[in-house]
Parts: C-alpha cells; sequence; structure tokens
C-alpha cells in the first residue's frame, strides 16, 4: 500500500510538472469533489459487505462510542500543540490532525485551501499510518489492545485492520472495525469544519 501511495504522488507530481494541461488546472476542484465522492462510495461499499458486524457489536453496548471519542478528542489536542511549535495556525493544524490517518481524503480537502497544507496532511498522516504499522505489534503486546485501534485511527478498519487482528484478538478486531467506520465517517466533516474557522 505504502509503495502504491508514493507511486501515485511521484506520478501526480511529474504529472503536474511535465504536462500542464488547462482543462485539469481550471477544473481541478470539481475533480478532486469527483475523486472524493468515489472514494467514500467504496468506503460505504466496504462497510456494507461486513453485514455480521453489527450483530456483534450489540455485545459491547454503548461504551464502544468512548474509544472513537477519545481517539478524535487525542488528535485533535496533539494538532493543538503542533500548532505551538510549527508555523501552523491552530486551526490549519487540528485540521490535518483531524485526518485521523485518512492521507487521501485530508489532503484533498486541505489542498482546496491550499497546496502545501494539502501536502503537510498527506504526509502527516501517512507517516501515522507508517509508524502505526510498524509500532502496533509492540503496543499490542506490551501497551494495550484498545490502544492498537488510536494508533490506526480512521485505518484501522481497512488497511491496518489485518495487523490490529493478528497483534490483539479477534474482539479487539471487531472493535477496529466499528471505530475505523465511526472515524472515516467524521473524517469528511471534521476536517472542512476545523479549516473553516481560520
Amino acid at each position: 500500500m505504502i509503495i502504491q501511495v508514493g507511486a501515485s504522488t511521484i506520478f501526480g507530481i511529474l504529472m503536474g510538472i511535465l504536462f500542464k494541461n488547462t482543462f485539469i488546472i481550471n477544473n481541478i476542484d470539481s475533480l478532486i469533489d469527483i475523486g472524493l465522492c468515489m472514494l467514500l462510495f467504496f468506503v460505504g461499499i466496504d462497510m456494507g459487505k461486513n453485514q455480521n458486524i453489527f450483530t456483534e457489536l450489540q455485545k459491547f453496548g454503548y461504551k464502544i462510542l468512548l474509544l472513537p471519542l477519545a481517539i478524535i478528542s487525542g488528535s485533535l489536542a496533539g494538532g493543538v500543540i503542533s500548532s505551538f511549535i510549527t508555523d501552523l495556525s491552530i486551526a490549519e493544524s487540528s485540521a490535518i490532525s483531524a485526518g485521523l490517518g485518512w492521507y487521501s481524503l485530508s489532503a484533498i480537502e486541505l489542498s482546496k485551501h491550499s497546496a502545501e497544507l494539502g501536502s503537510v496532511a498527506f504526509l502527516s498522516n501517512v507517516f501515522r499510518e507508517i509508524t502505526s504499522l510498524l509500532f502496533i505489534p509492540f503496543i499490542g503486546k506490551y501497551i494495550g489492545h484498545n490502544e492498537t485501534i488510536a494508533a490506526a485511527g480512521a485505518t484501522s478498519m481497512d488497511t491496518l485492520l489485518p495487523v490490529i487482528t493478528k497483534s490483539t484478538s479477534s474482539n479487539t478486531a471487531v472493535i477496529s472495525f466499528f471505530t475505523g467506520v465511526i472515524l472515516s465517517s467524521l473524517v469528511p466533516l471534521l476536517v472542512p469544519l476545523i479549516i473553516g474557522f481560520n
């Protein structure tokens, strides 16, 4: 997955440098919106195909909502703290952290405000996924199972779910998927809402 993301980014940069297509440049916002809608459409399909997940979740009750809320709170707090040690405003830094590891969506949304902000969002959230991939086995063994989900953020329902499942238990895998669904559903709302305060 990391190789595909890197290759796509490099290919996009080369296309931007070598082929300055006026149609793409003039309609880039519309094309980004189409890409974003397609991305969310496929996330919806991924959610819909896992029908048994909802019956499993009933066993945990309402307490299961506390984990996604804690992850969002912690990520946003990290964004606020980061604003004091970078040149970014609180709104910009918080909007980047509100990507919760979903690098494609957060980068697309924040690129509408500036290419630089979109690039920082992309790199920050890719770095979150890479570090989570490396440290989830350690976290699951020495710190705790729910903490592996917190590290993964929105990617706990897809790309990092196999790593979380292998490093924890089947019960944690169910919670991980649910948490990822909640976080992925909130990212498209949180990122534009927070950057709107800038």
